[in-house]
């Protein structure tokens, strides 16, 4: 008999937050990582101001998938040299709940780095992005980077060239989003009348769905393969 789904979905999420409040591995290397990209930027547009400000959100996002691209890698490399990803594949459970655990997992380890960017970024570059509607892009965003991620971390952790596969197969997929996110931030940012970025945010939350549903559909068939 299968356990229950929800239960599942909290016991991974527990495990991954147990390990990385021991280790820290995981949002120590996304930390230092969107760190040494944020700082790179600053010191190479900080003589030119308005190229500081046109270019701001595409630091950002740029600095979060990246981040985010190589804390999926680590997590699910971790899964599968640890033994646990064989385990949890025979185990009685769904492998919907897997995905859902996991994701959610991602998720908070992406979100922090990025609770972390904005006041950073705020300082470093004098504009304010602490913003109702830039946290709610920012949530957006990353969710669906996260739920791209998952999917394709899971697909690619069984190969040898994982790190460097991960990136090729992920940017395709993920650049609408990307694009929409970057849009929509750029003319918070900026202060543009909402009809120039609100539909931006709207399609956002819209291809988030839209790739939730698909990726928990085929988890199954790719942690498989």
């Amino acid at each position: 008999m299968k356990t229950r789904f929800f239960a599942v979905v909290s016991a991974i999420i527990r495990k991954d937050l147990q390990a990385e409040l021991r280790s820290r591995e995981l949002i120590g290397s996304m930390g230092l990582f969107a760190l040494l990209s944020i700082l790179i930027f600053s010191f190479a547009l900080e003589l030119d101001r308005i190229a500081r400000v046109e270019a701001i959100s595409g630091v950002l996002w740029v600095t979060i998938v990246f981040s985010s691209i190589l804390g999926l890698n680590r997590s699910m490399a971790m899964e599968r040299d640890q033994g646990n990803l064989e385990a949890l594949l025979i185990a009685p459970i769904d492998r919907g709940a897997i995905f859902v655990g996991k994701l959610i997992g991602n998720f908070l380890f992406t979100l922090t780095v990025g609770a972390v960017l904005l006041p950073l970024m705020t300082i470093l570059y004098n504009l304010s992005l602490i913003t109702p509607m830039l946290i709610l892009t920012l949530l957006l965003g990353i969710l669906g980077f996260t739920v791209i991620g998952t999917l394709l971390a899971g697909m690619t952790v069984q190969t040898r060239a994982r790190d460097a596969l991960l990136p090729i197969v992920m940017m395709p997929v993920a650049l609408p989003l990307l694009l929409l996110a970057v849009r929509a931030t750029t003319g918070i940012i900026n202060a543009a009348p909402e009809d120039q970025w609100l539909a931006f945010v709207q399609i956002l939350g819209v291809l988030d769905l839209v790739f939730l549903g698909v990726c928990f559909l085929l988890f199954d068939f790719v942690i498989e393969e």
